[in-house]
């Protein structure tokens, strides 16, 4: 039985932890032959070889656009074409307040979390419409939607522009039978939280079942997200299922962002009623 990406040339960026990783190792379940990026040599080496055959490493940092044009043209040179893009690398950003903030700081961050994003799909956009077709992913963040829900509000105005970018690309490429989506993981249990805090990568991967307990009450399902959320509808948003989908911003979050929960809320309004001497509701 044929995957649901069978034979489709994918790249993923950020492909050696967390997120990425796993959608790598979906891609290749379903079929895709897999481009991982990644700065970190081992561990995406390490990633390409438990995939086997169908997976390929290249060292890529995504702040260096001649890194990024070589990732493209590898891929095209070796495999023909590129049917889906996934811009998964990012990073943490500088947790300040807006009167603190470093700006060379801010700009090593922007570099990866928005500057990245624009670099992959100034390069692989040719090669899409050329071919009239193909998907392009990116990862942005219900941190996107509202405020605070991030430790660094760069971190979140980086991916809010992300997602709109988004949009506008996906207005463009459209045309050409290119379809740009992003998708927006709300508290998925990887080492980025870790990261934030400043721990090393090492430190950071280490905590992610810790993270996972932190996280299991943040929204309404009472589970913290995993990569396998993310990778999933990655997975939907690469192949043909979803070629009508174009512009959209799909939210993985357990509900996170939809709103006040419903206990919470009862127990305000039981505290309003006592409070004011009203009768509950009958």
């Amino acid at each position: 039985m044929s995957g649901r990406l069978e034979g489709k040339i994918t790249i993923v960026t950020g492909g050696n932890t967390g997120i990425g990783k796993r959608t790598v190792e979906r891609f290749v379940e379903e079929g895709a032959t897999v481009v991982l990026a990644a700065r970190r040599a081992a561990e995406g080496e390490a990633v390409a070889e438990a995939c086997g055959d169908r997976a390929v490493f290249r060292q890529v940092d995504v702040t260096d656009e001649d890194q990024v044009r070589d990732l493209v043209d590898f891929t095209v040179e070796r495999f023909g074409r590129i049917d889906c893009l996934f811009n998964n690398a990012g990073g943490p950003a500088p947790v300040a307040r807006v009167q603190d903030v470093d700006l060379a700081e801010l700009d090593r961050a922007m570099a990866v979390l928005y500057t990245g994003v624009v670099s992959a799909m100034k390069h692989v956009a040719p090669v899409m419409r050329e071919q009239q077709s193909g998907s392009i992913i990116n990862n942005g963040s219900v941190a996107a939607t509202r405020a605070g829900l991030s430790s660094s509000m760069f971190y979140s105005a980086a991916k809010a522009a992300v997602v709109h970018l988004t949009r506008c690309v996906a207005m463009e490429l459209g045309e050409d039978n290119v379809r740009v989506n992003a998708i927006s993981p709300g508290g998925i249990a990887t080492g980025i939280f870790g990261k934030a805090m400043g721990l090393s990568e090492q430190e950071a991967e280490a905590t992610t079942e810790t993270v996972k307990q932190i996280l299991r009450g943040m929204q309404p399902i009472p589970r913290s997200g995993l990569p396998d959320d993310i990778a999933d509808a990655a997975v939907f948003l690469a192949g043909d299922e979803s070629t009508f989908i174009n512009g959209h911003e799909l939210i993985v979050d357990g509900g996170l962002v939809g709103g006040r929960m419903w206990t919470p809320q009862q127990e305000g309004l039981q505290a309003m009623r006592a409070v004011l001497g009203a009768d509950p509701p009958q």
